[in-house]
This record gives structure tokens, sequence and C-alpha cells, in this order.
């Protein structure tokens, strides 16, 4: 039984638009994707997401938290991160203030974006709340403070990879968001 080279080339094309419509499809999934696989597992220094600091003890030592601000030159805001670093004791709810002012004559929208050096501290970098991903909208001359709270998890004792870990950078950058 010969199968008539019509029905094979048919067949051939077939798959090829199978394979075509699931490279596709496996593309505008790769983003979601990645995103979840880094909050997952804290990896190129993607911060975990917590909902409440579990305290301390006291028998942890402190890590020095370092802050930077970034903006996108086709935003034409003003964005500033907290002078002074500060001193956390892992276990401990902080919370710290960036401030963003909206340089321009007309409202401006802007969405930020973080990560924390060294990447290896991402699995222990604790984000309880920020203003991360959520547009913000600034009129004319607007400056607002925008709070970040976080805590370092108790665990960063427990791994070899984090146990001498002792400073921490938090890092905003704000795009424009149109």
């Amino acid at each position: 039984m010969t199968v008539s080279l019509s029905k094979k080339n048919n067949n051939a094309l077939r798959w090829t638009f199978v394979v075509v419509f699931f490279m596709l499809g496996l593309s505008f999934a790769s983003v979601p994707l990645y995103d979840l696989f880094c909050r997952v597992t804290g990896y190129a220094g993607t911060v975990q997401r917590a909902s409440l600091a579990p305290g301390s003890n006291g028998q942890y030592n402190n890590v020095q938290i370092r802050f930077d601000s970034n903006i996108s030159p086709d935003l034409n805001w003003e964005f500033r991160s907290p002078k002074q670093e500060i001193l956390v004791q892992p276990g401990v709810q902080e919370i710290v203030y960036y401030t963003a002012k909206n340089l321009s004559d007309e409202a401006s929208t802007g969405t930020a974006v973080f990560n924390v050096s060294p990447p290896k501290a991402g699995g222990v970098f604790m984000k309880v709340d920020c203003f991360c991903f959520v547009k913000q909208t600034l009129k004319p001359g607007e400056e607002v403070k925008m709070p970040v709270s976080f805590y370092v998890d108790p665990s960063i004792n427990d791994d070899e990879n984090t146990k001498n870990l002792k400073e921490i950078t938090l890092s905003y950058t704000f795009y424009n968001a149109n």
C-alpha cells in the first residue's frame, strides 16, 4: 500500500503548521513562565513575596541594605532612593520610602521594576509590599513618596550560598508606561 505524494505533502504541511503554532504559543508563554520561575526560585535576583515577617530571636547577624534608583531616559521624572543605607536584623520587617517627581508640564505614567544584588540575595530578600509593577500616574510637578516594606529571611544563615552575605542592594528602575 503506497501513500500518494500529495497525501505525504499534505501531512508534512499539517505538521509544519502544528509545530509553527506551538512555537509561536511557546514564545508568548516564555516571559510569564520565566517570571514565575524567577519568583519561585529567586533566580537572577528576583525578590520573593511574603505577607508577614517572622520576627527575630536576635541570634542573626545584621545585613546592610543599600538602595538604588534609576529612571529610563524617556520618562521626565526625578526618582530618588532613600539616602541612608540601613542595617536590618533578619526576620524583622522594615519600611523605606522612594520619592518620584514629575518634572514635565503634563501628567505622565510610569511603572517600576526591581531587583536585588548580588543575585544570590533574591531568595532571602522578602518583599511584603511595594509600588513595583503598578502604573503610577503623576500630575505635572507632583511628588510622591512610595513605600517599600521588606525583610531578610532568617534562612540567610542556613544556606551555604547566603551564609556570609553581609550586604544587599535593592534597586528600582522606572520606565515610561505608555
